[in-house]
């Protein structure tokens, strides 16, 4: 079933009030979640906004967070985000990235105290009508075996890279450090499908395709799938990420990290204070004079587009053409929902006296 982007974002706007989120904070949150049902992350748009309101009844978000700078120099910041939404709060971070940016010529934002923020790219995006480049990370939820690991220690922990153009639209990379997120497994579980090798390994630390695989005690794979595969630079990322997000701002980082899902409690003796992020902001005229590096980036997305597809391939892409391109598309044709998330969030609309 497909929906107009206005009416799921009406829809959440109505629920976000409900559980009390402030006016201006409920639009930044349901802009950041509408963008990635746009950009076809549909595992991170509104399929996830039942569980934020569970998160929520739990009393682990805050719906009135006070978002707040707790130690800065000239270039660098940490904020608290109060147990907030990350969807509020990375915006939040992302904006003092970028002001601090404007002045020192980059800004860097390390966060804790958040939860979930939705899709890197957005957060990282943000950066581009500065002319500046934009990084966003986070670390998440402990799905995720290092390799050799039969443990849980990391999370997808995904990296953005927004770096702007001149007529050329922007290069967006936007990716899980693992082989995939774990949103897709929820995707495969809806539709009854299995996953394909290399992305889970069940509870005895052998690759399995079962998309209940994780469900079952098994874990995510680093990007790369196997040792033989480069699943150790998957790792490594993600554990750059996880250092970056939480343990230079004092969050919680690996095993520590509080799950996702409501019905999981977080570890008892945590190391921080919920979920980290981490935001960059680089003046591009900090390095060279804006239209000059924007006319060279056009050169190298227009020389890359040119490149000769092997065979059976239509055309060489750019990170962020397929979002780019699906986003335009769902904006004119409406966002399409499979039914298990309609009827979840039919009954979640139904629960709290909101129309879906």
């Amino acid at each position: 079933m497909t929906y107009s982007y206005e009416q799921l974002h009406t829809f959440t706007l109505g629920m976000l009030a409900k559980i009390g989120c402030p006016e201006d904070q409920a639009k930044t949150a349901a802009d950041v979640l509408l963008s990635a049902d746009l950009r076809g992350v549909d595992s991170h748009g509104v399929a996830r906004l039942s569980g934020y309101v569970r998160l929520w009844e739990k009393g682990r978000i805050n719906a009135t967070p006070n978002v707040r700078v707790v130690h800065e120099t000239p270039s660098t910041a940490v904020v608290d985000g109060d147990g907030g939404l990350g969807l509020v709060v990375a915006p939040y971070a992302m904006k003092v990235a970028i002001e601090k940016a404007k002045i020192a010529g980059t800004g860097w934002v390390s966060v804790k105290n958040s939860n979930h923020y939705g899709i890197a790219g957005y957060h990282a995006m943000q950066a581009l009508d500065h002319d500046m480049i934009g990084i966003s990370l986070t670390n998440a939820s402990p799905l995720v075996a290092p390799t050799f690991s039969q443990e849980r220690l990391l999370g997808t922990n995904p990296i953005a890279v927004a770096i702007p153009a001149k007529d050329q639209p922007p290069f967006v990379a936007d990716m899980a450090t693992t082989t995939a997120a774990n949103g897709k497994l929820e995707i495969l579980q809806r539709k009854g499908m299995d996953t394909p090798t290399g992305w889970v390994q069940d509870k005895d630390g052998n690759q399995t395709t079962s998309a209940n695989g994780v469900k079952d005690g098994g874990a995510l794979l680093p990007l790369g799938g196997d040792r033989e595969h480069g699943s150790h630079k998957g790792y490594a990322l993600g554990s750059i990420v996880d250092i970056f997000s939480a343990v230079l701002s004092g969050a919680n980082y690996g095993p520590w990290v509080p799950p996702f899902v409501a019905f999981l409690e977080p570890d008892p003796n945590p190391v921080g204070e919920g979920i980290g992020h981490f935001f960059g902001a680089m003046r591009v005229d900090a390095f060279r004079p804006a239209d000059e590096f924007k006319a060279h980036m056009d050169n190298w997305i227009t020389r890359f587009r040119a490149a000769k597809p092997t065979p059976g391939n239509e055309k060489v892409l750019i990170p962020g053409d397929p979002e780019r391109e699906l986003e335009a598309i769902r904006m004119k044709d409406g966002i399409p929902l499979l039914d298990p998330v309609v009827k979840d969030l039919t009954e979640l609309g139904e629960r709290f006296g909101v129309k879906f």
